[in-house]
């Protein structure tokens, strides 16, 4: 934190607006702790209060607005990439979009403060069809409740997180060895998260036209279902014909009802 008051107190509004946009189109970075910094830089009268948030929050709508642009042009797609670090994907995407489907655009006040949905709460907005005057108004809420309460965090709070600074720097070599270990453990839990879930993740596929010859050849003996989430499934959409719909998030119970007699093929797109 030191280091990073220093570094805030150096380059100013440029690292702080990088960083809040960096973390806004899904990159990995501490977007939090920038505007804690920022805040205590404030406090301490290196930096003006109004600009930072101004800048801030200009960055995080700007990013926001690239990802639900993304989102609407490129739907799936986007969605699947910016879950590819999560250990599984599907969960992830199916998460977010159950999160929407309760709260609906109510999602995006809170979207911030809830890992995972941060990042895929505007591409899922777009690819779910909001209106953008609709998405700019609650998204422009969420990230200015998220960039005050971490920003008035480190305004509030400067003393008492400088005094917690100079208590690690005292630790010194200590504080650096259990974080090392802290971060080496973490890494090998996903990449073992990551080998035991691709053990099951492989899902046998069909082509169109190999399940257009199936249905043609043995139609009694197949069971088509549409598993397509929330924003993507519309009643009045065309479905295939003869399939039937099943809310993906109950899928593991709606499973059990199905004839056991029969081939079952999954759709959802």
């Amino acid at each position: 934190m030191n280091q990073f008051l220093s570094l805030i107190s150096k380059h100013g509004y440029v690292l702080v607006v990088a960083t809040v946009f960096a973390e806004a189109i899904g990159l990995p970075v501490p977007a939090a702790i920038a505007l804690v910094a920022a805040g205590a830089a404030a406090a301490a009268g290196a930096l003006s209060t109004h600009a930072v948030l101004l800048f801030s929050l200009a960055a995080m709508v700007l990013g926001d607005l690239l990802l639900f642009l993304l989102g609407r042009y490129t739907g799936w797609g986007l969605l699947g990439f910016l879950c590819k670090v999560s250990v599984s994907p599907e969960t992830c995407i199916l998460r977010s979009a159950e999160s929407f489907y309760r709260r609906g655009k109510m999602t995006l006040l809170i979207a911030k403060f809830i890992p995972g949905v941060n990042t895929m709460a505007p591409p899922l907005a777009g690819s779910m069809n909001m209106r953008l005057d609709q998405f700019l108004r609650f998204d422009l809420g969420g990230a200015g409740l998220y960039i005050v309460a971490y920003f008035g965090v480190g305004f509030l709070f400067r003393d008492f997180l400088v005094s917690i600074m100079q208590g690690f720097q005292a630790a010194g070599r200590a504080i650096e060895t259990v974080v090392l270990i802290a971060v080496l453990a973490y890494i090998a839990y996903r990449i073992w998260l990551y080998r035991k879930n691709s053990m099951y993740r492989v899902v046998p596929r069909v082509q169109v036209e190999e399940l257009a010859r199936k249905l043609a050849e043995e139609k009694e003996n197949i069971l088509l279902v549409d598993v397509r989430s929330h924003g993507y499934y519309d009643a009045d959409a065309a479905r295939i014909k003869g399939s039937i719909r099943l809310e993906p998030n109950n899928l593991a119970e709606e499973v059990k009802t199905m004839p056991r007699e029969k081939n079952i093929y999954l759709y959802c797109t």
